[in-house]
């Protein structure tokens, strides 16, 4: 009866595996509701929620929720940063999935150039999802590419900027604004952490003709959809 019970709950797969649970957080309601489409089957192991566009309001965010599961005795063991993405060689509707987890601008501008806060003697600027997890999900999604999701708290409007990401972090394929805050939280309370994007836009000049916001939450639907039995049954061994 026990077993049956935790069953019904979602807490054991068909093979009798305990599942974990999963926190995706997006920065505003309409990823929230993109992903949540593409979890149209039943999945109690998994919540969405909108944590708020930028850094510091994902890591407060992502933060309150994963205290608040612990503090109910239902914490998560994973946690996972969606939603759409600027890409820098990528056609909108791609979809990513993020080896690395960088934070792109977090230091300080020097006489000559750029230093990370890393090289400044403190903090991090990293944080790299489990491989394993990122090989499933690449493959279970057909994910365009895998590689450096950059987190900034301006997003990127010339030209100029965008070579100077690009040169700065040669294996970024996108830039988006939470996944580094996502992160943070997840690392403190020591719980894995992936990030999923799909394209809206070119990184680089601001041109908002060529968004294709529509295409990129379709895909981030589409991507879920796939994805949602991968991020149940994954284990950090």
């Amino acid at each position: 009866m026990v077993v049956q019970a935790r069953e019904e709950e979602g807490l054991l797969t068909d093979t009798g595996t305990a599942r974990g649970r999963v926190l995706i957080a997006t920065a505003v309601p309409a990823e929230r509701d993109a992903v949540a489409r593409g979890l149209r089957a039943h999945h109690p192991t998994i919540d969405v929620v909108a944590v708020g566009v930028g850094p510091a309001a994902a890591a407060a965010g992502t933060a309150t929720a994963l205290t608040t599961a612990a503090l109910a005795d239902r914490p998560y063991t994973l946690v996972v940063s969606a939603g759409i993405a600027g890409g820098f060689s990528t056609p909108p509707g791609a979809v990513l999935i993020a080896d690395a987890i960088t934070v792109a601008d977090l230091g300080a501008e020097t006489p000559e150039g750029f230093v990370p806060v890393t090289e400044l003697g403190f903090g991090t600027v990293t944080h790299r999802p489990p491989p394993s997890l990122v090989r499933d999900l690449a493959e279970v999604t057909g994910a365009e590419t895998t590689g450096t999701v950059l987190t900034v708290s301006t997003v990127t409007g010339t030209a100029d900027r965008a070579a100077l990401l690009a040169q700065r972090h040669p294996g970024a394929v996108a830039e988006a604004m939470e996944g580094f805050g996502v992160a943070e939280a997840a690392a403190a309370h020591e719980v894995p952490v992936a990030e999923i994007r799909t394209v809206s836009n070119a990184v680089g000049p601001r041109d908002r003709a060529a968004w294709r916001i529509g295409d990129a939450l379709a895909a981030l639907t589409e991507a879920f959809g796939k994805a949602a039995p991968v991020l149940e049954s994954w284990k950090n061994t």
